[in-house]
């Protein structure tokens, strides 16, 4: 891996594997604003998209990763308080309770996090299965974030299956400010999106988004897969500005903040 920008007089120009505690300090969440009750929240979203814009491939993302990508992957998730995923990615991409690691364990310790993120589930319908590990065998219970008109018997399975349900919106759905607000309440202000595309043109339209994580994969798909960002159009394109950019074996690691 090299690193393209930002350059500096100590950068080495050579490739190199990085460590995971090189990669923690590159890819770590701003220093804390504090805030009423607490620190500002920051919310970075991570999604990966191959040069003809495809965010899947047979609605999948693991087909366009390599395992760099997957490396940087579970390292934001070591570095995050919660991940935020929406309910269809969960069920596509079967997802499972975030893991323990032990190279982490000091840094979250001293960051005063629990051992592993908690998983939160953004669903309008709360229609999710909860046989699934995500919710029989979480070492941080699962959160469920959906809207105060979600049925009471879905949330009352939630609860069951030993979710913590937080009512993030008036309507069926989920307001992703209110749900934003919700988790750092929670005391979870390093955040983590892990998409899918709809979720994240949620967030972007709401304008709580502070930084994107891109994997740009050196592949081409063809076909009609998603883009990493989906729904209607904003008004006014939202500008982010280039934080740093990594390289390796043609993937491209950058990371763009608010402008």
């Amino acid at each position: 891996m090299r690193r393209l920008f930002p350059v500096t007089y100590e950068t080495a120009p050579d490739a190199r594997e990085w460590s995971l505690d090189e990669l923690a300090d590159a890819y770590a969440y701003p220093a804390p604003t504090p805030a009423p009750g607490g620190r500002e929240p920051w919310l970075r979203a991570n999604m990966v998209s191959t040069l003809d814009g495809a965010a899947q491939h047979d609605g999948r993302s693991q087909p366009i990763s390599n395992a760099t990508d997957m490396r940087i992957f579970g390292m934001l998730r070591a570095l995050a308080d919660v991940v935020v995923v929406g309910a269809e990615t969960v069920r596509q991409e079967g997802y499972r309770p975030a893991r323990a690691r032990a190279e982490f364990a000091e840094r979250r310790a001293a960051a005063g996090q629990a051992p592993a993120p908690a998983i939160a589930v953004v669903t309008a319908s709360v229609n999710l299965d909860f046989s699934l590990p995500l919710f029989t065998s979480p070492l941080v219970p699962t959160l469920i974030l959906t809207g105060a008109a979600a049925a009471p018997d879905r949330i009352s399975a939630a609860e069951k299956a030993g979710a913590r349900v937080v009512i993030a919106g008036d309507g069926a759905g989920v307001d992703p400010a209110r749900a934003v607000r919700a988790l750092a309440g929670l005391g979870h202000t390093r955040l983590l999106s892990e998409g899918g595309p709809r979720l994240l043109g949620q967030l972007v339209a709401a304008e709580v988004l502070d930084e994107l994580c891109l994997t740009v994969s050196p592949m081409l798909t063809v076909g009609d897969a998603q883009r990493i960002a989906g729904g209607p159009s904003v008004a006014v394109p939202r500008r982010f500005a280039l934080a740093s950019l990594l390289e390796e074996d043609g993937f491209l690691f950058g990371r763009y903040r608010r402008a």
